[in-house]
């Protein structure tokens, strides 16, 4: 069973493992470099396979201040990753599909879940898609790996 948990800045040794495919980096980064990053406005999560981590995300709480097109009380997903050895499982679909209830516990108050999408990664514009999130049909130029496709998902309200 898929679960999200939110991880403190010193949980590190619980998802050092989450590796992602060396051609995978550039769009997702490393675990450790999201560790070594100290953004204050951003939260880390992992993705459970029962109690066994099997992947990893970045919640950015000041996501509209970076980037004009999210709602001022949007979310943004970052650096969402499923490790290798758990690819191609469902793995990540599920955890999109638990995000909207898991944000709202987290977060309430929020809206929206944005995150950005390398037009250059088509595995993984079908795996957000799939997983409940919708392309906004912007796109964003700015992104370190190229133009991105601009995704949202609407979250529930409690």
């Amino acid at each position: 069973m898929i679960t999200l948990a939110p991880l403190s800045p010193q949980d590190l040794d619980r998802v050092a493992h989450i590796e992602v495919r060396h051609d995978q980096i550039r769009y997702s980064g490393t675990v450790s470099e999201a560790f070594d990053a100290a953004e204050p406005d951003v939260d880390f999560h992992a993705i459970l396979n029962d109690a066994t981590p099997v992947g990893f995300f970045k919640i950015d709480r000041a996501y509209a201040t970076r980037y004009p097109f999210a709602a001022p009380d949007g979310l943004g997903l970052r650096a969402f990753m499923i490790d290798t050895a758990h690819q191609g499982c469902g793995f990540g679909t599920r955890a999109c599909h638990a995000l909207p209830a898991y944000m709202t516990r987290q977060y309430p108050g929020r809206s929206a879940l944005w995150l950005t999408v390398n037009i250059g990664n088509p595995v993984a514009y079908r795996a957000y898609c799939k997983g409940g999130f919708v392309d906004t049909g912007q796109i964003w130029p700015h992104g370190d790996a190229g133009p991105q496709n601009v995704m949202v998902m609407t979250l529930v309200s409690i």
